[in-house]
């Protein structure tokens, strides 16, 4: 017979004050107090229960662990959804209440060493495992606490998986590949859950093997098949305040690290600014991703991102017109995630940066821009 939740949580408070991992004996002495009656199935039921609270991510870890599930969602004690590449889709299951999901998240936020309180009512953090965790107290949300979970791809895609799956067209693969065995400086755009990352690893596994490359991200993610290849990983301040790398330090240590590729996760800030000095400075090949609505939006959120690092409008547009070849723009069409855009970044008779469409695709089919032909005289030998 399968004990209710409420049978089993003053079991398990019980035991929770013994500080240690509990014993069958101290299973069946914490039944015996609750009045409960004893019997295999109870110690096993209440061992299973303490178990999947105080490892990986208790409740949630079958979600985890389900084929394609890329975030987990938790919208207070009654609201769980996972995304399966599908769109949204709400589970089945629930917590006891908001304080479980308190309890879970500050579990794994401490699992990595991270605070998560009333003084602290928020984080963002990485587990052992690779799973992104990000958590906002009750205090601070409706309905409740809000628990992120951004689940790391079981197995890289490659650019053929990317054709194979109806992703992207072979002949703008081809075009792909040329632009990296070219070194062209590739920037990769989109919205959040488009492909971003997943594509850009795609990108660093056809660089040739004998190319050292230095991977920059504030929570590593990209984990490409290439044998010369150095992650370095942001870090937040302390409780105390002390103990911050950001992502801007870390580009400046990896220009010193001999690359001869330097890859950002994701710019999002004033580290845009470093990431440019080094592309302009003789670091050829560098890849990045970045939130953009369209390839069009692109200059403008990379003008705003530069203002953050200190630098005017018209020096923002001289650096990112000299820096950034060319934009791939990934958009989610359904159940699919696609590239719909290829361009160039130009600037204008006024210096203004402006996105040039080279390739796109439209109601299912490739368009050729005029942008394409300056795109094949940069690649021309």
């Amino acid at each position: 017979m399968k004990l209710p939740d409420q049978v089993i949580g003053p079991v398990k408070a019980q035991l929770a004050l013994l500080g240690r991992a509990p014993t069958a004996a101290d299973v069946v002495e914490a039944l015996r107090r609750c009045g409960q009656v004893i019997s295999d199935s109870a110690v096993l039921q209440v061992q299973q229960a303490v178990r999947r609270d105080s490892v990986g991510a208790g409740l949630l870890d079958p979600l985890v662990a389900l084929p394609e599930v890329t975030d987990v969602l938790v919208n207070g004690p009654d609201r769980v959804y996972i995304d399966r590449g599908q769109g949204l889709e709400l589970t089945e299951i629930h917590f006891d209440s908001d304080e479980a999901v308190r309890q879970l998240a500050t579990r794994l936020a401490a699992s990595v060493g991270r605070r998560l309180d009333d003084g602290s009512p928020f984080v963002d953090a990485r587990l052992a495992s690779g799973v992104r965790v990000h958590a906002v107290l009750g205090t601070l949300a409706s309905p409740g606490t809000c628990l992120s979970l951004r689940v790391p791809a079981a197995q890289q895609l490659t650019l053929d998986d990317w054709t194979r799956l109806g992703s992207l067209d072979q002949a703008a693969a081809d075009l792909i590949r040329r632009l990296v065995a070219a070194r062209a400086a590739i920037l990769v755009s989109g919205g959040t859950g488009s492909g971003k990352t997943t594509l850009l690893s795609a990108l660093i596994a056809l660089i040739d093997p004998g190319q050292r490359i230095v991977v920059v991200e504030d929570s590593l993610e990209l984990d490409p098949d290439h044998p010369h290849l150095v992650r370095l990983e942001s870090r937040p301040a302390n409780a105390e305040g002390f103990g911050l790398i950001t992502m801007a330090d870390l580009i400046r240590q990896a220009l010193r690290m001999r690359p001869d590729r330097i890859i950002v996760g994701e710019v999002r800030g004033g580290e845009l600014t470093d990431l440019l000095r080094a592309l302009n400075t003789g670091h050829e090949g560098g890849c990045a991703t970045v939130h953009a609505n369209s390839l069009t939006d692109v200059p403008a959120r990379l003008e705003a991102l530069a203002a953050l690092g200190g630098l005017d409008r018209q020096a923002a547009q001289a650096q990112i017109g000299a820096a950034i070849d060319v934009v791939i723009h990934i958009a989610r069409q359904g159940r699919l995630r696609q590239v719909c855009e290829i361009g160039l970044l130009r600037r204008d008779d006024s210096g203004m940066v402006k996105a040039v469409p080279a390739w796109s695709l439209e109601d299912g089919r490739p368009r050729r821009w005029p942008g394409l032909a300056e795109l094949e005289r940069r690649l021309a030998p």
